[in-house]
């Protein structure tokens, strides 16, 4: 905050010297005029000294006149460029009064409508926590700043549960539903918060949060494992080998998740053995119906310190030439980044519309803040690709977007 203050103070020091220039100048102009005074009295004694000279007989009536016109001549060559305007105690004080209250009524509008408290916090968010526990506090700061923000709670919340503070964290989750309203992503993770603050029991609220959550997205990451949880804990081991299955169908190949979840599965599947039930059938991949496009999304390196990790990237692929809306989109965070997709058919945001349809597409990614598809920050464009392609497309997010 240093460098603030000093610049707001360069910054008074600039006004006070535009209040207090009239001032200084009314100084000069007084000087000058006392001056001007001072001739003027010099000139009419030189005038009365030459009267009595020519009454005394010493000077002759066209030596007076000579000497009335030097004396005179004298007069105007000292008051010439003199200022005699004359200037009223209310103008001479104004100035002053104003280079007094200027800086107090501006210290009283900041302190009321000032934002100093956030600007301290953008500093302290600039660098790297330390600890949990700084993080928490800061956090914690920004929601008491914006406490309109879902991404402040959301980000609170994620800390709270690495902190092993699941009420608290089911509270922020809350407030992040509130605000940002009921996205898959944010309805898992508070049920799951839910689900730690009842010591592990099951409820109705939990099985109508991740309901909820699948029913929007199938493959909504923790709601799928954590009914695979909460299966295994009830000694359901069919049901959590089919949750984490799907789960990891859904998870990128090189996730670091996948290996606990296949170490889940296997106890579930020896614990059925053990109990001579019979084990669920290994899913079979699904066939792709119609055109499918993987694609690789990526950050540039410039931008890595100019993004949140809650802001969203969303994924598309449009037609070359044809409809301006999407043909299919996924949507992930910053957070989320390296990341592998697919975009197919079963993506289409309209039946009509589906990516088979086109012969030629091209992708985009986009960075957007405040989660609007439409408008970003940063963006990325391919160049038209056939629909048929099977090779993986790289996008990697460079420039601003226009």
């Amino acid at each position: 905050m240093m460098d603030f203050w000093i610049v707001a103070s360069l910054l008074l020091l600039a006004a006070l010297a535009v209040l207090l220039l009239p001032l200084l100048r009314g100084r000069k102009a007084q000087t000058e005029e006392d001056r001007t005074a001072l001739n003027v009295a010099l000139y009419q004694e030189r005038l009365v000294e030459l009267q009595t000279q020519q009454a005394a007989g010493v000077l002759s009536a066209v030596q007076l006149a000579q000497g009335q016109a030097e004396a005179a001549r004298e007069l105007l060559a000292d008051t010439d460029g003199c200022e005699t305007e004359r200037r009223t105690p209310l103008a001479k004080w104004l100035p002053l009064a104003a280079a007094v209250m200027v800086p107090l009524l501006g210290l009283g509008l900041y302190l009321h409508w000032g934002a100093s408290d956030k600007v301290e916090l953008t500093r302290q968010f600039a660098q790297a926590p330390r600890s949990v526990e700084e993080m928490t506090a800061r956090l914690e700061q920004a929601v008491k700043l914006q406490p309109d923000s879902a991404e402040a709670w959301y980000f609170l919340g994620r800390t709270y549960m690495a902190q092993t503070r699941p009420t608290d964290a089911a509270t922020a989750f809350e407030k992040a539903v509130n605000l940002a309203g009921r996205q898959p992503e944010l309805l898992g993770q508070w049920a799951q918060a839910l689900y730690f603050v009842a010591d592990k029991k099951w409820s109705a609220q939990l099985q109508a949060l991740t309901d909820e959550a699948l029913k929007a997205d199938p493959q909504e990451a923790t709601s799928l494992g954590l009914l695979g949880i909460a299966s295994f804990e009830a000694g359901r081991f069919n049901d959590a080998v089919v949750f984490w299955r799907r789960l990891v169908a859904a998870l990128p190949a090189d996730d670091p998740s996948r290996a606990p979840l296949e170490g889940g599965i296997a106890r579930a599947l020896e614990q059925m053995t053990a109990a001579g039930e019979s084990l669920p059938a290994e899913p079979v991949a699904a066939a792709a119906t119609g055109a499918t496009l993987k694609v690789r999304v990526s950050l540039a390196d410039e931008l890595k310190g100019k993004v949140l990790p809650g802001d969203s990237v969303f994924i598309f692929a449009k037609a070359s030439e044809g409809p301006p809306m999407p043909l299919a989109v996924k949507r992930l965070t910053v957070a989320d980044l390296p990341a592998e997709v697919s975009l197919s058919d079963n993506d289409a945001m309209m039946p009509q519309l589906k990516l088979s349809n086109f012969p030629q597409v091209q992708l985009q990614a986009r960075i957007s803040r405040a989660g609007n598809a439409k408008a970003g920050e940063w963006m990325v464009r391919s160049q038209p690709l056939s629909s048929s392609s099977s090779e993986l497309q790289q996008l990697v997010i460079s420039s601003a977007d226009q």
